[in-house]
């Protein structure tokens, strides 16, 4: 039953994601909302690991959570299931793609796709944000801003990366390293 429940909401994720892995977030939150097998500190991790492996983030993701959920199966069918929309699309799009190339109407609709990704991409960040540096949980229980808590020595490890990014033109690996560096040191 398992992998079917993994295929179906991969092959969700996969159709539905327009922008790359990290726009596939929001429908990852909703599944660790959904599930047991899937939580918000595991996404947290998944995509610090997966933005310092290999390959398709979304992909990395969903083998990780497929294999969490149901072994090495269970990472095979939510991989397949998450690639198998773009290479439907891909194979009907290829086919029509002289006929529309030129196309107004389908112009405007990548246009409109731009925002939109742009959003679930926002949603995304905001998301690890509350996850790594901002913990919402007492906030939402009383509604009192002062009962935000924040963890101030993950804030100065994202400013000091944040800053490190734009002054030194390194490798990311380099700040993933640090940043993990630093998590050991500061015990975070």
């Amino acid at each position: 039953m398992i992998y079917i429940i993994l295929f179906l909401e991969f092959f969700k994720v996969g159709l539905f994601t327009i922008g790359g892995g990290l726009a596939s977030l929001p429908f990852l939150y909703e599944l660790s909302d959904k599930y047991t097998w899937l939580t918000k500190s595991m996404i947290a991790d998944m995509i610090a690991i997966s933005q310092s492996t290999p390959g398709p983030i979304g992909v990395n993701m969903a083998t990780y959570a497929g294999f969490k959920a149901g072994g090495i199966l269970g990472g095979i069918v939510a991989t397949f299931a998450i690639v198998l929309p773009s290479f439907i699309i891909i194979v009907i799009v290829a086919n029509f793609l002289n006929k529309f190339k030129n196309s107004k109407l389908v112009d405007s609709a990548f246009k409109g796709l731009r925002p939109a990704v742009t959003g679930l991409i926002a949603v995304a960040w905001f998301e690890i944000i509350k996850i790594s540096i901002i913990n919402v949980s007492k906030f939402l229980q009383t509604n009192n801003l002062f009962d935000v808590v924040i963890n101030f020595k993950a804030l100065m490890i994202f400013l000091v990366i944040f800053l490190l990014t734009k002054k030194f033109n390194k490798h990311p690996i380099v700040f993933i390293g640090l940043g993990a560096l630093a998590g050991i040191v500061f015990k975070i």
